[in-house]
Order: structure tokens, then sequence, then C-alpha cells
């Protein structure tokens, strides 16, 4: 979906019909939309200019709009300049303008939406603030969004004809062949990367990740010890110029070491599960308060 996306936007000036600008992935927490992405960028060549939820709002009205404004103009010089494809990548979208119960739509919020909305229906035309110039015009550049929930978005922003919708929810052999990928330098099977995912079922795709950074850490440790935690800083951060960084050998990863680490991370979910401690610190009121006061 990603890859027609993309394609599409770059023959809209010869198509006969109107073409989406953005793409919206969206589906469950984990599930490796923002990895698909950064595997299609790399398989078309291109240079994507990424943005986050955290950048959709400020202390100065209109600024996120603005931000959004200029990414957009600085992919559309990518691809003049540079000659490359360029895509705008915006992820966790809903975390930023989304509307949940008791949250508060702010101004940003609203220019956030109306810049997107101006940009799908106007995609060469796109001003930062400059005195308008009629021969102002820009390369469209194509906008990829992830998100858990675009029923939380105003519907506008989402109709056919400005976004294109896809719902990732990948397969077996999709999780399978996704984190095949991520272990390609380890020397690990495809068949030992099935069994890791059976004997882990129904965890987010981060958590194989993080399979491989747990087995890490006893030969970090290791290396640590060996260097002598007192001259750690200075062989890290407070080296001459000229002087390499101390050389650490990745440890090689088998299917035992991989599930080791994968059961201490489901021994972790199950105590942050379990452990529910903010209940015990801050319980919960039940009848009128009493003044501290007297």
């Amino acid at each position: 979906m990603g890859l027609t996306h993309v394609v599409k936007n770059y023959l809209a000036p010869s198509l006969e019909t109107q073409v989406p600008l953005i793409l919206g992935v969206w589906g469950g927490k984990g599930q490796g939309k923002s990895f698909q992405i950064e595997l299609i960028c790399k398989a078309l060549d291109l240079e994507p200019v990424i943005m986050s939820a955290g950048e959709m709002e400020s202390e100065w009205a209109g600024q996120p709009g603005k931000l959004i404004r200029d990414r957009y103009r600085t992919a559309s010089q990518v691809i003049k300049n540079q000659g490359k494809m360029s895509a705008l990548v915006i992820n966790d979208l809903d975390a930023g303008i989304g509307r949940f119960e008791n949250t508060q739509c702010t101004v940003n919020n609203q220019m956030v939406v109306g810049t997107l909305m101006n940009l799908c229906d106007n995609p060469t035309r796109v001003s930062v603030g400059q005195e308008w110039r009629e021969a102002d015009i820009v390369k469209r550049v194509p906008i990829i969004v992830t998100g858990n929930d675009f029923s939380t978005l105003w519907a506008p922003l989402i109709r056919d004809g400005r976004m294109d919708k896809f719902y990732w929810q990948p397969t077996r052999e999709d999780i399978v062949n996704t984190v095949f990928r991520m272990y390609s330098k380890d020397g690990i099977t495809i068949e030992e990367i099935g069994t890791i995912v059976d004997t882990f079922p129904n965890q987010a795709l981060d958590f194989y990740g993080a399979l491989r950074s747990r087995t890490y850490d006893k030969e970090v440790l290791k290396w640590a010890n060996e260097i002598g935690t007192e001259n750690l800083g200075r062989k890290l951060v407070n080296k001459k110029r000229d002087e390499p960084l101390p050389v650490f050998i990745a440890p090689e990863q088998t299917l035992e070491k991989l599930i080791e680490a994968g059961e201490s991370l489901v021994e972790e979910q199950k105590l942050v599960n379990e452990m529910r401690l903010s209940d015990v610190y801050m319980k919960k009121q039940t009848g009128p308060g009493v003044s501290l006061l007297g």
C-alpha cells in the first residue's frame, strides 16, 4: 500500500483522477507500522522527512502548523535539489491531535488539522508566511502518517480523497518475516524466528526487537567491569579526540539466549500488570474530603 501511494503521488500530474495526498497507516500498538514505512523508504531509496506527535503542540499558537509546512517544503527541496524521492512522515498523529475523553482541543490542534487539509487540497502551493508569489510552486510530496485509532481524528481530514487508510494487522507470516529482517546480521534462521514467535505469541513487534537488546546486557556488564567502572566516564565521554572507543564485541545470538531473554521480559510484563503499587501509594478516596488545615 505504501509503495502504491508514493508512486501514485509522483504520477498525480499525469493521472486523470484525484490522488489522496495522505496515507494513514493505523493499527494496534507495537505492530511495526513505522518499521514497515522505514523498509519501504529504504527499498525505494526515498529520503523521508520525519515528524512526531510531540511536534504537534507548542507554547506558541500556530507554530506546529508552520513547522509542518516548513518540513513539507524541505521534502520538496530534497526532490528538486537532490533528485531523490522524498515524503513527509508523521508518526503517531492521533497521539498529537486526536480527540480523547477529557482532553482539551487546543488552537494548535485545529491549526495542524487545517494545515494538513490545506496541503491535501493545494499540494503545490505551500506558504510559510512570506508574501504571496504566483510563481512559488513546490513539488508535490506524499505524506504518510501512522496512528493507533484514526476515529479520534477530525472527520474531514480522514475523508476519502484526502487520506487513504490502511489497517495494518500483521499475520504470523508477516511477523516472522519482519523479525527475520531485524536479525538478518545475526545468523538466526527463519525457522528459529518462527519458534521464537510461537514461544511468545500475542506480543507487540517491539518485543522481539527488545529480545536482541536484552541479550547484550551480560556482555555489556562484563565489558564495563573489564574497563573499570571508575574509568567509564573518561573512556566513553571525556576521551581524547583522536582516541578510539574501546572495542566491544557483540554477543553471538542463539535461539536459547533469545528465549531466555524473552522469558525475562515476559516476567517483567507480569510484574507491571500485577503489582499496581499506585493502588497502595495513592488510595482512592471514597468519602468526603478532609482538610489538612483542620
